[in-house]
């Protein structure tokens, strides 16, 4: 890790997710200006969001304001080559290149090997492969640390056991209705590694979205799934408190996460978010949370 460039002591306790950022032809161009000029200073976005849009819209706001805002940082990942699914070194490297170009920046603070499907753990760490270009490009100083993002939860493990990362973002696996991560905190927190929790709100359902119907973490939630989220909701309103900001709550809570990433893809999510991030929860009601019983297996499990 490279503290000049990362400092996980600094991170805050919020960072903006962009993978929804351009998606909408129009719209989105004002959302990334925005996302410039909020409160939160850390930006998380990919390669291949949007097919490089987001990168691209970020990359265009942060020219219109005449370079990145002082205490702004955006975090990125490398992604596999869309056409070829090909996830090797060069590969990476293009990749890296390709996300800078966009940003209009040299350097990244952080930069992710994002969902390798395509490859085995093993072909992951081999030479020549996309980790050791990941640790070429941060040994060059290109990079201050180097994460793992993945969604399939065995995977992340694995990487984790390797020992080879600073950082780790978890999505959809750490929130009031899913404690799947319990082992990658666990073992990031052995490792002094970094954490990312990502979609506290599990794909939109614990933030009042309804665009993805009933589903959780992009997938179909059960019956016995949603009534348990019923019973959370119930709960909830017995305390006169949203289901977002306890979501959110829950996440920013736990000593073993250092920051949540909280999607944004409209200017009104954006304009929400310092009022759930304010929102003063009870201590007495997490036991009362806790009460309701584990959670069932989640959609994603």
């Amino acid at each position: 890790m490279n503290p000049a460039l990362f400092d996980p002591d600094s991170l805050e306790k919020i960072t903006i997710g962009t993978s929804g950022l351009g998606k909408r032809t129009g719209a989105d161009e004002a959302v990334a200006a925005a996302l410039l000029e909020s409160p939160f200073r850390q930006l998380d976005t990919s390669n291949n969001y949007a097919g490089g849009r987001s990168e691209a819209l970020l990359g265009q706001a942060i020219a219109a304001a005449g370079g990145l805002p002082t205490g702004k940082v955006v975090f990125s990942k490398a992604d596999q080559d869309p056409r070829t699914g090909a996830f090797d070194g060069d590969r990476v490297r293009r990749s890296f290149d390709e996300t800078t170009e966009r940003l209009g920046l040299d350097t990244l603070p952080l930069y992710q090997l994002h969902d390798p499907y395509t490859i085995s753990v093993t072909q992951g760490m081999a030479p020549g492969g996309p980790v050791e270009a990941l640790i070429r490009l941060r040994d060059e100083g290109r990079i201050g640390a180097i994460g793992i993002a993945a969604g399939e939860r065995d995977l992340v493990e694995d990487y984790i056991r390797t020992d080879a990362f600073d950082v780790v973002l978890t999505h959809n696996r750490w929130t009031i209705v899913d404690r799947t991560a319990e082992t990658i905190l666990r073992l990031a927190n052995e490792r002094g590694m970094t954490v990312f929790n990502a979609a506290p709100f599990g794909g939109g359902l614990l933030g009042g979205s309804t665009f993805r119907g009933q589903s959780y973490g992009y997938q179909p939630a059960s019956a016995e799934f949603l009534a348990h989220l019923e019973r959370v909701r119930a709960l909830c309103a017995e305390w006169s408190l949203s289901v977002a900001a306890v979501a959110l709550a829950f996440s920013m809570r736990e000593p073993r996460i250092h920051t949540t990433v909280v999607g944004i893809y409209s200017r009104q999510r954006l304009d929400e978010l310092p009022g759930l991030v304010a929102t003063e929860i009870p201590e007495a009601f997490w036991p009362a949370l806790d009460a309701l019983g584990e959670p069932p297996a989640s959609p994603t499990d």
